[in-house]
C-alpha cells in the first residue's frame, strides 16, 4: 500500500484545512519544495499535491509552487485542484506530474474525464469526495444529490487509475480515517481506491493496509505528519510490511 504525504497549497504556502473550509486553514510552512524534500528524505516515493485555491477558482492558482515541488521531488507527484480542461491536463503531464486528480469535472463532465483517461493511460485519478455519503464538488463548497458509489461506478471500465475517496467530515480533524466507508467503496467497484481524510496515526495505516487486498491502493495523510502524530518513515514501513 502506498503512503502519500500531502502538500496542500494556499497562496503559495503549505496548509491544512479543517473539513475543507478555506477559512479554517493552518499554515505549516512557506516553502513547498523544501517540504517535498523532507518527505522524500523520509522515504516517500509518492506525493499528493492539491492546489486549494485552484479547486475553488476552477483553474491553476499555485503554478509556481507546484512547479517547484515537481522539480524538487524525485518520486511521483499526484496533483489535483482546478484541473478541468484538456490543455491543463496536458500541461501538467508535460511538466512531469505522474497522475492528475479530477473531482468537479468527474461529476459535471464525466465523458471528458473518460476521454482524458483514454488519452493518458494510468494517469487520471477520479476524486470521490463525500459529505454524508453524497458527492461534494467545487472545493467541497457544493454538495450534490449523487451518491458516492453511483459516481464511482460511472468510471468502471473507463481506464482511470484510481478513485480518491475523502470523507470531508473527517478531513484535517485527526478523527481517524473512515476505513469502513473506504473499504465498502473499494468492494463496490473494480477500481483501486485511495483513502483520505482524518488519518490520525499508525492505527489508521495498519487498518487500511490490512484491507489492501480489498482494493485499497494507498492512503493520503497530512495534518498527522505536520503535527507529529505520525512518523512518515514508520508509516511507509508499516504499509509495506502488512
Amino acid at each position: 500500500m502506498i503512503v502519500f504525504p500531502a502538500i496542500d497549497l494556499k497562496a503559495g504556502e503549505v496548509v491544512r484545512l479543517a473539513e475543507g473550509d478555506m477559512d479554517r486553514a493552518t499554515v505549516y510552512g512557506d516553502n513547498p519544495a523544501a517540504q517535498a524534500l523532507i518527505f522524500a528524505e523520509a522515504g516517500a516515493q509518492h506525493l499528493h499535491v492539491v492546489d486549494l485555491d485552484g479547486s475553488f477558482a476552477g483553474r491553476t492558482e499555485n503554478r509556481e509552487a507546484v512547479e517547484a515541488i515537481i522539480e524538487a521531488f524525485p518520486g511521483y507527484v499526484q496533483l489535483g485542484g482546478g484541473i478541468r480542461d484538456a490543455a491543463t491536463v496536458e500541461g501538467w503531464f508535460n511538466l512531469g506530474v505522474a497522475r492528475v486528480v479530477m473531482g468537479s469535472a468527474a461529476l459535471k463532465d464525466p465523458e471528458f474525464v473518460k476521454q482524458m483517461a483514454r488519452e493518458w493511460e494510468g494517469g487520471i485519478v477520479v476524486a470521490v469526495d463525500a459529505r454524508d455519503g453524497m458527492v461534494a464538488t467545487e472545493g467541497w463548497a457544493e454538495v450534490s444529490d449523487v451518491p458516492v458509489v453511483d459516481l464511482a461506478r460511472r468510471f468502471e471500465d473507463a481506464g482511470v487509475a484510481s478513485l480518491l475517496f475523502t470523507d470531508i467530515g473527517r478531513d484535517g480533524l485527526l478523527k481517524g480515517c473512515n476505513v469502513q466507508a473506504t473499504v465498502d467503496l473499494a468492494r463496490a467497484v473494480d477500481i483501486p481506491v485511495i483513502a483520505s481524510g482524518g488519518v490520525k496515526g499508525l492505527d489508521d495505516i495498519h487498518m487500511l493496509a490490512l484491507q489492501a487486498d480489498q482494493g485499497i491502493e494507498g492512503v493520503i495523510t497530512g495534518r498527522a505528519l505536520y503535527e507529529g502524530k505520525l512518523d512518515l518513515a514508520t508509516a511507509i514501513a508499516m504499509a509495506n510490511r502488512t
